[in-house]
């Protein structure tokens, strides 16, 4: 069975979130409250910092369940 995988975009990156895998570390809720708030639907939102703010939050999931996509057209 794949792994379940939300997507959450601000048309230049999008977020993928795989809850599956998530450890609720709450990493990404201490570093960027902001974009990542559980009490929220949806829980991310991209509108709340830029897009570097958020890339460099992603990168510090330690358990992988959060990346990044570029959006850009191959």
């Amino acid at each position: 069975m794949p792994i379940q995988t939300l997507h959450y975009s601000n048309g230049e990156i999008t977020i993928n979130w795989k809850p599956d895998i998530c450890i609720h570390s709450g990493i990404c809720v201490k570093g960027l409250g902001e974009v990542f708030n559980p009490h929220r639907k949806p829980w991310i939102d991209m509108s709340k910092a830029e897009t570097q703010q958020i890339i460099d939050q992603v990168k510090k999931c330690p358990s992988g369940a959060l990346s990044i996509a570029d959006n850009v057209e191959k």
